[in-house]
């Protein structure tokens, strides 16, 4: 059986712009070990369908199960606070097809 990749989902407003690059320089690290793998990270955006705030950023594992085990993990749940004092979005979890 093959095992269907994971994905991390963001769409983040960026409130504080002088404090965030910190969580963008470090998330790396805490993730890195997950095998994680930046498909979107900023970059040109449309929002057809209303406000989607001002940063998107889609992570790649190679498991649902890796994807949910990064996010819950000591070292990015650190990691987070930073992202957590910086801005507001949305974030979701996803099984790929």
């Amino acid at each position: 059986m093959t095992t269907k990749k994971g994905y991390w989902i963001a769409m983040i407003e960026i409130t504080d712009p002088e404090a965030y690059p910190a969580y963008v320089a470090s998330n790396g690290a805490a993730i890195a070990p997950y095998g994680a793998k930046l498909i979107v990270r900023g970059g040109r955006h449309d929002d057809p369908e209303g406000p989607t705030g001002n940063r998107h950023v889609v992570v790649e594992f190679e498991s649902y199960e890796q994807a949910v085990a990064c996010y819950h993990s000591p070292e990015y749940q650190e990691v987070v606070k930073l992202r957590h004092a910086a801005s507001i979005g949305k974030f979701v979890i996803v099984e790929g097809v």
